[in-house]
């Protein structure tokens, strides 16, 4: 029985516990069981119910305590303790995999998924073992984009992210309700999420001080990031009904979700056309019964 889903990963701050709330409450909302796996033993305050949770496992207060280490090497024990006892995942997962469509929330250390190998091969072991049909969610918070440098460094870790995984990769600037409040962005928003000519931020790189001395080096960056032509993103406002909805429909595409049954793929998608135009997953545990009345 072929599974699907999606492996939500990012920088800290970038929104992946939020945006696996929000995407599970949307995901029930046309008609799918949903399995949200929580994967980051950092995450101790989780706002969405949890399908399988690794603190069952292990918890990253105990080995940060036993083995006298910091979070960040905490957290790389963890994924390889995962590793070693990915039967204990499997186990968890099988019942599951019939009937749900499941969720990965990561832990938001980037090396993870570009330097480590331990998550990636977490990933891959639950593609072969339960023919897991996953596509990568990279979310990247859009007031990046207000920093030139930001914006860079952020493009770099997508890129490097997308060739490390193997996975099908969707770029995904979160929080882009707010990118108002961050400030005045150079150039418009389609400048930031095509990714097509990056020699236009070398005028505001040079304007800041502390970024003007690597001129040369920003540049080969950029020059790299260009020659792969990889790198694009898509925006997200988690409570807006069309953009959830946008981006389910990508994640879909690249998965082969939308191919698995095309007639309940109608159905779910005309769900989203006819749900509320104010949907506000903040509100959804309350009004769940109403809205499938709808």
């Amino acid at each position: 029985m072929t599974g699907f889903g999606q492996v939500v990963i990012g920088p800290p701050g970038s929104g992946k516990t939020t945006y696996c709330n929000g995407m599970s409450q949307f995901l029930k909302l046309i008609g799918r069981k949903v399995a949200v796996v929580n994967l980051d033993p950092a995450n101790d305050a989780l706002p969405y119910e949890c399908a399988i949770n690794i603190e069952d496992l292990i918890k990253l207060g105990d080995v940060m305590a036993e083995h006298s280490l910091g979070p960040n090497g905490g957290l790389v024990y963890c994924m390889d303790y995962l590793e070693k006892n990915i039967d204990w995942l499997l186990s968890k997962l099988k019942p599951l995999l019939k009937d749900h469509y499941f969720l990965f929330d990561f832990p938001g250390q980037v090396e993870l998924f570009f330097l480590h190998s331990n998550a990636k091969k977490v990933i891959w072991k639950l593609i072969r073992e339960l023919d897991l049909r996953l596509t990568a969610v990279h979310l990247v918070d859009a007031h990046l984009c207000c920093d030139p440098g930001k914006y860079v460094s952020a493009l770099l870790l997508s890129l490097t992210t997308m060739i490390h995984l193997e996975l099908p990769h969707i770029n995904v600037l979160s929080k882009i309700d707010l990118i108002e409040s961050y400030g005045k962005l150079a150039y418009n928003l389609e400048f930031y999420t095509d990714v097509e000519d990056l020699s236009y931020l070398q005028y505001h790189l040079d304007q800041d001080p502390r970024s003007s001395k690597y001129r040369k080096l920003t540049k080969e960056l950029c020059d790299v990031i260009q020659d792969f032509s990889l790198v694009n993103f898509t925006t997200l406002d988690i409570q807006d009904k069309e953009s959830v909805g946008n981006l389910v429909k990508l994640i879909d595409k690249s998965n082969g979700y939308i191919f698995s049954g095309i007639e309940g793929s109608v159905v779910e998608f005309s769900k989203i056309a006819a749900a509320p135009l104010d949907w506000d997953y903040y509100r959804y545990p309350f009004m769940l019964d109403f809205l499938l009345l709808l």
